[in-house]
């Protein structure tokens, strides 16, 4: 796909986003204006190409074809306009729905770890492809927005991590991982590695010429194997 192209796309990827993000947030606030809806759609595109910081309202408005102050009359300040898109995407949309999908892959019967590692890895590829512009905002603002990690706690820590832990710790009974570390320092290291191969994949390098599947082989067998070389 040549970049024209792939511009479209993630155009196109962006709009959907913004339909889901305004069919979430419908119960929750007023329907938006046509004057807001390109306000939240010019914001997500710049937000998501420049972060939080380096985006100002001013090239905002003129995106949203807007005067600055137009903006200002819906949003007091730039982090509410920030939140007005995020915090709808947190709550309703991405925490709940994409766990939702993914307890789907973590309950499922595995024959062996790296048949669950494959799975995970391909479902939440799968997922940034879909939702890039999102999880960009999103890496992007929360580590500088505790208010945003809030929907994932509870989410995280009773139903993501006990699925996991009952997987490892199966292997583990099995054999078939080292059954000297804590299942939690396992969980640690795979979701390192995983995580660190999606972000360089679909976030940092997202036009690198990747060999998906193979990358995915060589998580996994590092997972699996490490880096060391053969003992004598």
């Amino acid at each position: 796909m040549d970049r024209p192209e792939k511009d479209d796309a993630e155009r196109r990827a962006q709009e959907r986003w913004l339909e889901e993000l305004l069919r979430a947030a419908e119960d929750d606030r007023p329907k938006m204006t046509d004057k807001q809806a390109r306000i939240v759609n010019a914001a997500i595109e710049i937000f998501a190409e420049k972060g939080y910081s380096a985006a100002s309202t001013s090239e905002i408005a003129t995106k949203a074809g807007v005067a600055e102050g137009t903006i200002f009359r819906h949003y007091k300040t730039k982090k509410e306009l920030l939140f007005s898109i995020v915090s709808p995407l947190v709550a309703k949309l991405v925490a709940p729905l994409v766990l939702k999908d993914f307890f789907k892959v973590l309950e499922a019967p595995y024959p062996n770890y790296e048949s669950f590692l494959r799975a995970v890895i391909r479902n939440r590829s799968d997922f940034a492809r879909k939702h890039l512009p999102a999880l960009r905002i999103l890496l992007q603002e929360i580590p500088f927005h505790p208010e945003l990690r809030e929907p994932y706690k509870d989410l995280v820590v009773e139903g993501v991590l006990p699925r996991i832990r009952r997987t490892v710790e199966r292997f583990q009974a099995e054999g078939a991982l080292r059954a000297d570390f804590p299942s939690d320092a396992v969980i640690r290291l795979t979701v390192t590695s995983a995580v660190g191969f999606l972000f360089v994949r679909h976030i940092l390098l997202p036009d690198y010429p990747w060999d998906e599947d193979a990358e995915t082989e060589r998580t996994i067998d590092f997972l699996m194997h490490g880096l060391a070389g053969p003992r004598e």
